[in-house]
């Protein structure tokens, strides 16, 4: 006897059929009512939003979060040291004379040592140097806890200052690794350069503060010592990982040129006046407010421009260009630091606030493109040192800018708002050796 024909069955992906319409009699009448809902399958995914994409496309690269969080933490106390010396020297005995000295012989050290330590990174690796360089530094640093404690003469201080300028460069150790990752990818790496730039403005606004809280509520060296172990143990967990390590550039006969800071020339002289734009701003803002009997208000106008900058760094990286010019960012940051020249004078600083946070608002891109620079004409396997050269530049701007805002703001006539005319007159210079430069072709 013949079997009867089967239902053809469906293929597997197609969809199952609607379920029939449900019947009801209701009177005289048939009425077919809607068949019950079916069970909520997987929602479709939805894109990110376009803001958060780019940082979302970074950290999706294999091992890139594994070093970018031990990086921020061993990043921290480059903002945590300096406050911490002078609360520390200072509540001891000490005068505000020592701490000054001791912060300007460790910031003079790091203009010598910084790019040797970062040369000696690209031709051994990072995570062979890396740790030795924080274990140096942090030994300074308790040296001169130990000097602090004991009440050491002056040539005690300075000598422990030395050592602590064996810093690692991890910002640019970070940008490295980017631009090792990322090769090829401009905008990405453009990403990744903003998402940096904006990561040092939260680590320069929340390091102070950390700084402060530690050695105010705890103990006087408390600041000191957990910059030390934060910097030791991110540093370490950071060099850790090989995976995503720019492999060594050993010296070759070809290589053996001179120095990334030739080549580099115009850039260093922008972000030196941009230096001098940040410490001015810096001392002028603290001078200002302790003048209007305000200086309590002095951290937080600080933290407005800081984090101004971290959020323009952040919305470049997602609206800007990979290929934007330094020159038009210089040209566009020098209008907007002088503004606060104009606001100072106002005498108030509820008008000096957001003056403050346009000209943060307006450094980041121009840091963000000089960075981006500094990678594009750096020679290849040398990225440690071009960074490091940078960032010694920007320093050795803000402590000329720190001291000559300080002097402006007992000298003039009209001071402390009178200051205000050196960070203006720093961001109309910087504009000139950025046009000097020239982007080079993506490598």
């Amino acid at each position: 006897m013949p079997s009867p024909p089967s239902s053809p069955s469906l293929p597997s992906c197609a969809a199952p059929p609607a379920p029939p319409p449900l019947l009801a009699l209701c009177g005289d009448r048939l009425i077919a009512a809607a068949p019950p809902p079916r069970p909520p399958g997987p929602r479709p995914r939805r894109s990110p939003p376009r803001w958060a994409a780019p940082y979302l496309r970074l950290f999706a690269v294999p091992g890139a979060l594994a070093f970018a969080l031990p990086n921020a933490v061993g990043r921290l106390p480059m903002g945590m040291f300096p406050v911490a010396a002078v609360l520390m020297i200072t509540a001891r005995g000490g005068s505000y004379a020592l701490a000054g000295a001791v912060v300007a012989t460790s910031l003079a050290a790091s203009a010598v040592a910084g790019p040797l330590v970062a040369r000696l990174t690209d031709r051994r690796g990072q995570g062979r140097v890396a740790p030795g360089a924080a274990a140096l530094c942090a030994a300074g640093h308790f040296g001169l806890v130990l000097c602090a404690w004991a009440g050491a003469p002056t040539w005690a201080f300075l000598c422990c200052a030395l050592p602590s300028a064996a810093t690692p460069n991890t910002g640019g150790m970070a940008r490295a690794r980017w631009a090792h990752l990322l090769a090829g990818d401009e905008a990405a790496r453009h990403a990744a350069t903003s998402f940096e730039q904006a990561l040092d403005e939260l680590c320069y606004l929340c390091g102070p503060a950390l700084a402060a809280l530690l050695c105010t509520a705890v103990a006087p060296e408390a600041g000191t010592v957990a910059g030390c172990l934060l910097l030791v143990g991110g540093v370490s967990l950071f060099a850790a990982r090989r995976d995503t390590e720019p492999p060594p550039c050993p010296p070759a006969p070809a290589r053996g040129g001179p120095s990334p800071a030739r080549a580099l020339g115009p850039l260093l002289a922008a972000f030196a006046c941009t230096g001098v734009v940040f410490g001015s701003l810096q001392v002028a803002t603290l001078a200002f407010a302790d003048a209007h009997g305000q200086q309590a208000l002095a951290g937080t106008v600080l933290a407005v421009q800081a984090a101004g900058s971290a959020v323009a760094g952040l919305v470049f990286g997602v609206y800007g260009t990979a290929g934007a010019r330094l020159t038009s960012c210089a040209a566009a940051m020098a209008p907007a630091v002088a503004a606060t020249a104009l606001a100072a004078q106002a005498g108030s600083l509820a008008v000096l606030t957001p003056a403050l946070l346009l000209a943060g608002l307006a450094t980041a891109p121009t840091m963000i493109s000089g960075m981006s620079l500094v990678l594009a004409r750096t020679p290849r396997g040398r990225d440690n040192e071009g960074m490091t050269w940078a960032v010694t530049a920007i320093l050795t701007g803000s402590s000329l800018g720190s001291a000559a805002a300080g002097w402006a703001a007992d000298r003039l006539p009209g001071a402390p708002a009178s200051a205000y005319a050196l960070p203006a007159a720093a961001a109309c210079l910087a504009a000139l050796p950025a046009a000097r430069a020239r982007a080079g072709e993506p490598r």
